[in-house]
């Protein structure tokens, strides 16, 4: 397997490149509109071609280049198939799987964060059917979770958010990567760790949120910072795609 990590450190956001160079299919994963060609270029330059691009979920701290990466591409825009978007996309549900060759990826519907937040669970075949990563979004962080409050009810989504980390992540494999859509920098998320990567294994011992009650974390978690400046825009434009749009 290929994986290429695109870390934009005066944002704290993380971009992800992955696929399979033998049979040469590839998917990006939270990309940011300013390197649609560079995605395009480094695919090109393994002999890959870009079949899947993915957000995890309705980015709102930035503009996605999901739609215009898959358009330049050829490829299917994909969002879980609750995403509130008028674009056109295709629609993955929890379970589905992927092939990008001799990569699989599962997707893992993990609300909380937003309603139609997921997390990609990604295995390389050549070396065996376990799961090498997981792609988590704004739903688990190094050493943090992803903020509740962006749907509007920050209490209801931080009791989702609690589900969705204890139900489908804390059970996979200790020795699992994690590579989340944000660290250090980003107001998506507070006490976020610099470190752009973690294990499953390190977020059980470290992260202070992981431990709590139900009722605890959801008292933890609802607290949170202020919203990204322009969020509304923001969303608007990720949600509809257009300009004018996302200008009103």
């Amino acid at each position: 397997m290929i994986f290429r990590p695109y870390h934009y450190f005066e944002t704290g956001c993380a971009a992800y490149l992955f696929g399979c160079g033998t049979l040469g299919k590839c998917a990006v994963v939270d990309p940011q509109p300013r390197d649609v060609g560079a995605y395009m270029d480094f695919a090109a330059s393994k002999r890959m071609r870009i079949t899947h691009v993915i957000d995890t979920h309705v980015h709102a701290d930035h503009r996605s280049g999901g739609p215009a990466l898959a358009e330049q591409a050829g490829a299917s825009y994909c969002l879980h198939e609750s995403a509130p978007v008028e674009l056109p996309f295709q629609r993955m549900k929890d379970g589905e799987e992927i092939e990008l060759g001799n990569a699989r990826v599962r997707v893992l519907h993990t609300p909380g964060h937003t309603p139609e937040s997921m997390c990609l669970l990604v295995s390389d075949l050549r070396r065996g059917p376990e799961p090498w990563f997981v792609l988590t979004g704004d739903t688990l962080f190094v050493g943090a979770v992803g903020r509740p409050d962006l749907p509007g009810n920050a209490r209801e989504s931080a009791g989702q958010l609690h589900d969705s980390l204890h139900a489908k992540l804390l059970p996979l494999p200790d020795d699992l990567e994690v590579y989340p859509a944000h660290f250090a920098g980003s107001v998506c998320g507070a006490g976020m760790s610099g470190k752009p990567s973690s294990t499953i294994a390190f977020e059980k011992r470290w992260n202070p949120m992981l431990s709590l009650s139900r009722e605890a974390f959801v008292e933890a978690v609802a607290e949170v910072p202020a919203k990204p400046p322009e969020m509304e825009r923001v969303m608007r434009f990720n949600r509809r795609g257009d300009e004018k749009t996302a200008g009103a």
